[in-house]
């Protein structure tokens, strides 16, 4: 034979053997996954149904809330400046008190101005004395004028007279005006609280010469107070609408605390402004409160919540039985059976801090689950128990036929094998 030969005859021996080997390796793992498939299909049909947590879907009104990051803002603030010059004398006030409108909160010295009180009414008293002198005169002269027919005084020394008396009454009236000035001033050294509010921090200390341009401090009206927000001019429309009679105070506006978003206090809204900001496209909404125990705050930052309306008999469920997938939102939804089915639904606003409303894909009465979902498929066999119930323990049955199962399966792995 010659060497060729013998070369290709190798060849087709070594390809034989491999071929074998091969199609008996495919054999043995083929019978392995369908012994496994059979097994899987065993143990599938046997499973027993899967505990998950049930709830109706309910019924009930539910408020329709815009939401928006709010700034809590003093109804009024007034920085309280002396209006005549002086040493300041005493401050009548603790930092962070509330004052009362009226209260004396300082007091400058009124010597220098008390001094021109009584320069006043020494002037007015010097002059109302001219002004008698004056009129007497003119009294005496009248009276010889009309004496007998007899011409005693002449008529232009008549109207002196008459000029002379209207003369020093207008100085006596221009004293009385002195005076009151001078009692204005005068009281303007006592600084008075304009307003109710709470006291800051005082920009000056007792002892110190003040002028009308110096601050001493600012007072902070706090009972009742504004929240300042916006929203987005697409809910323009929608706040407008919300009323019937158009009075902007029959909506209710909460303050949440931004930590644990619990309610800080209630109020309503006060004012629309009249312009939508170009920029940002969006417009400005004031509420007001009446911050009775001052939860309250100027400067504070608050996440406000506007109500505009209320839907009635919204279908509500616990926010955990909606699920998010690919095509959107969805809930395992019980059939009559005890079998489950993803069905999809449309939510539109969450209802309290554990619920949301659906529009679509339920009704009331269905049935979702709540909690469980993630051993679920589409057609899985549940338990349905309530909120906070617990599945009951095996019985000696069920214990029985998982461990035959069990054993079943072993044997049919080993025959697999």
């Amino acid at each position: 034979m010659s060497r060729f030969w013998k070369i290709a005859l190798a060849v087709i021996v070594v390809v034989l053997v491999a071929g074998f080997f091969i199609v008996r390796h495919h054999g043995k793992a083929g019978d392995a996954a369908a012994g496994a498939q059979a097994n899987g299909e065993g143990q599938g049909k046997d499973q027993p149904p899967v505990p998950v947590t049930v709830v109706p879907v309910a019924s009930q009104d539910v408020p329709v809330y815009l939401t928006a990051l709010g700034t809590v803002q003093a109804r009024n603030t007034v920085t309280v400046r002396p209006q005549v010059g002086g040493q300041l004398m005493k401050l009548n006030f603790q930092e962070g008190q509330e004052v009362k409108k009226g209260d004396v909160i300082a007091e400058i010295d009124p010597r220098t101005i008390q001094s021109q009180y009584d320069q006043s009414v020494a002037k007015l008293k010097q002059d109302q004395a001219l002004a008698a002198t004056a009129k007497n005169n003119l009294d005496r002269s009248t009276n010889l004028v009309s004496k007998g027919g007899q011409q005693y005084v002449s008529k232009q020394d008549l109207d002196n007279l008459k000029n002379s008396l209207d003369q020093a009454v207008a100085t006596a009236n221009a004293d009385q005006a002195a005076i009151r000035a001078a009692q204005v001033q005068l009281g303007f050294t006592k600084v008075i609280a304009p307003i109710d509010g709470l006291a800051g921090i005082r920009s000056v200390d007792a002892g110190n010469i003040v002028a009308t341009t110096d601050a001493i401090v600012t007072l902070t009206e706090l009972h009742p107070i504004y929240v300042m927000f916006f929203l987005p001019e697409k809910n323009l429309d929608l706040v407008r609408g919300s009323t019937t009679d158009g009075s902007l105070s029959a909506l209710e506006v909460s303050a949440l605390d931004r930590v644990d978003s619990h309610a800080i206090a209630t109020g309503h809204l006060d004012v629309l402004d009249n312009t939508i900001d170009t920029s940002t496209g969006t417009f400005r909404l004031r509420s007001l409160f009446d911050n009775e125990k001052t939860q309250l705050w100027p400067g504070q930052f608050v996440n406000v919540q506007l109500k505009v309306r209320t839907v009635k008999n919204g279908l509500v469920v616990p926010a955990q039985a909606v699920q998010r997938g690919p095509d959107g939102d969805y809930v395992y939804l019980v059939q009559g059976d005890n079998t489950v089915k993803m069905q999809a639904v449309e939510t539109a606003t969450e209802v309290g801090d554990s619920h949301v409303m659906l529009t679509k894909g339920v009704k009331v009465g269905d049935k979702v689950v709540t909690e469980g979902q993630f051993r679920l498929k589409p057609g899985s066999k549940i338990q349905p128990l309530a909120p906070g119930q617990v599945p009951a323990a095996p019985t000696a049955d069920e214990l029985q036929k998982s461990q035959q199962a069990g054993k079943q399966g072993r044997q049919g792995g080993k025959r697999g094998g």
